[in-house]
Order: structure tokens, then C-alpha cells, then sequence
């Protein structure tokens, strides 16, 4: 019987970034074809919902599925809300297995590939001494502090592999430092040129924001700010999945219960030890609609050309 995978996504409301996340897919079912039923969902805003992929996989006979979460860094969406989400799921079905592999996080792999793309932005530059350049390395920041410290992680290997003068991170959304504040921290320190590197899968709102600040921030220095593109569908990547999955078959993909503040007292988020694990993304999942991708619907049928006429 052939077994699934499942790829976890957030979604967004930027249209490219919904593309880009449905290249990765694509790559990864020629990937694993012979295998494996490859699909996929989205947490909020996008169709189809994780369970309607797995309503579909079942449909075709799965009945063993390995959920791989399309995320970089351990924060709620991958210790609370696809848990939750999978959870769910597999209480509606007696004969169905659903395992969870662990995100991205701190890999080899991701690692090699962030040192790629730093080369690749300074291919295209005037040379320039490692030691007079600062490296920020931008997460997408969250509320965990577990999380953040992967970043954290991640900087300081490539800050001492690279040989950089200084490297510091910022972040994208709800932590600090921001992007913003990180680069004007950064500024004052009379760095020749810094180069912006974020840990991002693919173009959405987020990274757009990110290079729209760098610009800003080059436009006004006196020193040199770049940024690199996102990681997209390498192969170094791709190998991360497979890692991630190998580690799911084999029952090994674990998360860091050490530090996590929904398990152990964490300076400055003790209240949060014990809390119900339930997803936060309800009002927002699948506001998105795409018919294409509702499971069972006649796409041919009266209601179904009105609805997309609509843009319902």
C-alpha cells in the first residue's frame, strides 16, 4: 500500500508566495513519486486545508502519512498548530496513520545553503574583506524564545565559518530586534558592507517588506546594504525534506523539549508552561478560496463557474 506525505503550509495572501510554495511541491512529488502519494495544505488564508490533502489521499488508498512541515523554525505554527490541525484530523479516521516530522531548523543542509547564497550575492559585488563586512541573518520572529534561538544558532556558524567581521540578527515580525532596528544598529558600527541574509523559503509580503527596508537603508548609508535571495527549491533543501522525512519513517523527529516554554519554565514566559495545545489560525483558514482545489467538487457544474465568476 503506498504511503503519503503530507507538506505543511502556512499560506499567505500574496499570490506569488502561494506559486512558489506550489514549485516546491511539484519538485518534491517528482522527488518521491515512486514512493510515495505527495500533497499538500495550507494553515490559513489558502485552499486546500490540510484536510481536505489528506481527505484526497485517502481517497487513493494511503492509509500512512508523514506530515513534513514547510517551516524553517519551531515556533507555535509547528509546536501548536499543525500538531493540532494533524491531531484533529487523524480522530475522523480509525485506519489512517498520520506521523509528524520536525521542521527545518538547525540543519547542515540549510546551513550550506545560506553560505551559498551569501556567495552568490557577493559574486555580484566588487570584492570586498570579510572582516569589513557585517552579516544579518532575519528570521520570521515569533513568541517563543526557543525558536528565536535557532537564529541565533544559525548566525553565529556562518559569523565564524564565513569569517565575517560582526553578524547579528533581526527579525521580520514579533521579536526584537526587527529588520529595521537591526540594520541601524548596524550602521553606526562603520561596516564597509552588510549583507542581508533571510531565512526564507520563498517571495511573499514578509521578504518583500525586508528588501523594500534594506533598499531604504542603502539609499541612506554611507555604507554598502545587500540582500540575498530566499532559499527557494535548491537541492541543498530538498535534501533537508529528506532528512526530515527519514527522520519521521523512523520515528526520530523529535522537537527540543529542553527549552520550550509550553513544557518547562522559561525565564520571562513561565505562564505559559501547560498550555492547551490548540491552533490559533481558525477565523482565518482558507479564506482564500481556490475551487480547484475543494475535494469532490464538480468543477464543470453551474454552481462551481458562478463561484469562480464571483471569485468565491
Amino acid at each position: 500500500m503506498k504511503k503519503g506525505i503530507l507538506l505543511c503550509g502556512h499560506g499567505s495572501r500574496k499570490t506569488a508566495a502561494v506559486e512558489a510554495f506550489k514549485k516546491l511541491v511539484e519538485v518534491l512529488k517528482t522527488r518521491y513519486k515512486e514512493e510515495y502519494e505527495v500533497d499538500y495544505g495550507f494553515l490559513e488564508f489558502n485552499h486546500p486545508l490540510y484536510e481536505a490533502a489528506v481527505e484526497r489521499m485517502y481517497h487513493k488508498g494511503v492509509r500512512t502519512i508523514y506530515a513534513l512541515p514547510v517551516i524553517l523554525f519551531a515556533g507555535a505554527h509547528a509546536k501548536n498548530d499543525i500538531p493540532y490541525e494533524l491531531n484533529t484530523i487523524q480522530t475522523y479516521y480509525e485506519d489512517l496513520t498520520i506521523k509528524m516530522g520536525s521542521h527545518i531548523g538547525v540543519s547542515s543542509f540549510l546551513l550550506d545553503l545560506a553560505k551559498k547564497r551569501i556567495e552568490e550575492t557577493e559574486a555580484t559585488l566588487p570584492p570586498a574583506d570579510r572582516k569589513e563586512t557585517c552579516l544579518v541573518v532575519v528570521g520570521r520572529g515569533t513568541t517563543d524564545p526557543d525558536a528565536n534561538s535557532d537564529v541565533h544558532k544559525l548566525m553565529s556558524l556562518l559569523w565564524e565559518g564565513m569569517g565575517f567581521g560582526f553578524a547579528t540578527v533581526g527579525y521580520s515580525g514579533t521579536a526584537y530586534p526587527s529588520v529595521k532596528e537591526s540594520m541601524t544598529m548596524v550602521n553606526k558600527l562603520g561596516f564597509k558592507r552588510t549583507i542581508v541574509i533571510p531565512f526564507f523559503f520563498f517571495t511573499g509580503i514578509l521578504l518583500d517588506r525586508i528588501y523594500a527596508w534594506v533598499d531604504e537603508m542603502n539609499s541612506t548609508s554611507k555604507s554598502e546594504f545587500v540582500y540575498t535571495a530566499p532559499f527557494g527549491t535548491d537541492e541543498l533543501l530538498l535534501r533537508a525534506f529528506d532528512e526530515r522525512l527519514d527522520q519521521a519513517i523512523n520515528g526520530i523527529g523529535n522537537m527540543n523539549c529542553q527549552l520550550c516554554k509550553y513544557r518547562k519554565q522559561i525565564v520571562g514566559f513561565e505562564e505559559q508552561q501547560g498550555e492547551e495545545q490548540i491552533g490559533h489560525h481558525l477565523n482565518v483558514k482558507g479564506v482564500l478560496f481556490e475551487e480547484d482545489e475543494k475535494v469532490g467538487e464538480n468543477k464543470d457544474s453551474l454552481g462551481s463557474k458562478l463561484k469562480r465568476v464571483l471569485g468565491i
